[in-house]
């Protein structure tokens, strides 16, 4: 009975443990850097077969975590003074720093090393380059530098539809650079949304977002301005002719409903309206993203049959 008590409470801590590091790599960013991924492979018209595949957005998602991991690790101090992330496993105690610097590191090595080994070296080099413009150039550099930290720092987050693409065909073409943009200018509109209503949080870590240097005003001006920017991007896969009508009159009205979401935060005139809709902005726009690569995966498939 002693064993199995003691067995038990071991198997209670490993469990621990593996969520501790599971959580320091940051799923929900990791899921989606996974799924847009799959979708620049799949509507690469890939040959490849299911497990190799499957094998190389593992170790995309690997790598994902691995920027995370090390992100958390140089932002511990930051995240520790944040609502939003006082509760991730370096500020709650639950892993060292050095644990989460060494796991980032070797999570890096693997991921770069295996996708390498699974599919080409464009996609071990591009993969190797979002990790290095993820913790080099926006956590080190631009973060607590630059207001424009999200915006030349999204570009990071833009990347992994490209590698997907790169898996399947080992080339680059107009397809994910398309891809890219959307993320990337999807990106400031996005987290400026949710500096609004996280201003004092910003604030409180010294980090110069937007509302915090520039006022709110501008900020929603800025956003209002990257929605519109960002509408005719999304309709560049119809242009060209690597999405259909399926895929064009959905988009064009999420875009349409997400410049309008936007209008209405510039034109809020009062704290609670405008937190109100930057809310509804961060909230949308996430589904937005999704929306758009899922109407591309959609249409792809179309193509098989």
């Amino acid at each position: 009975m002693y064993k199995s008590t003691f067995a038990n409470n071991q198997k209670s801590k490993n469990i621990l443990v593996f969520k501790n590091f599971y959580n320091l790599m940051k799923p929900r960013v990791m899921s989606l850097v996974v799924f847009t991924a799959f979708v620049g492979l799949i509507i690469s018209n890939n040959n490849l077969d299911f497990f190799t595949s499957a094998l190389a957005l593992l170790f995309v998602a690997l790598g994902a975590g691995a920027a995370g991991a090390l992100n958390m690790w140089y932002d511990s101090e930051i995240d520790a003074v944040m609502s939003r992330t006082c509760l991730r496993p370096i500020p709650l105690g639950k892993i060292s720093n050095n644990q989460a610097l060494y796991f980032g590191i070797s999570l890096s090595l693997i991921s770069i090393a295996g996708l390498y080994l699974v599919s080409n070296i464009l996609s071990a080099s591009i993969l190797a380059v979002t990790i290095s413009f993820y913790i080099f150039i926006y956590t080190i550099w631009l973060k607590r530098r630059s207001t424009q930290n999200i915006v030349i720092g999204g570009a990071a987050g833009a990347f992994p539809p490209v590698i997907g693409w790169t898996i399947a065909n080992n080339n680059l073409s107009i397809e994910p650079i398309i891809l890219f943009l959307i993320i990337f200018f999807w990106t400031p509109s996005h987290f400026w949304s949710l500096s609004l209503y996280k201003s004092e949080d910003y604030k409180k870590a010294k980090i110069p977002m937007l509302p915090v240097v520039s006022g709110i005003n501008f900020t929603k001006k800025n956003i209002f301005a990257y929605a519109l920017i960002l509408f005719p991007i999304t309709l560049l896969p119809f242009y060209f002719n690597f999405a259909g009508f399926f895929y064009l009159l959905p988009t064009i009205t999420l875009g349409i409903f997400y410049i309008f979401l936007t209008y209405q935060l510039l034109k809020a005139d009062n704290k609670k309206d405008t937190i109100q809709f930057a809310k509804k902005i961060f909230a949308f726009s996430i589904l937005y993203l999704f929306l758009i690569f899922t109407l591309l995966l959609i249409e792809s498939f179309f193509k098989f049959f």
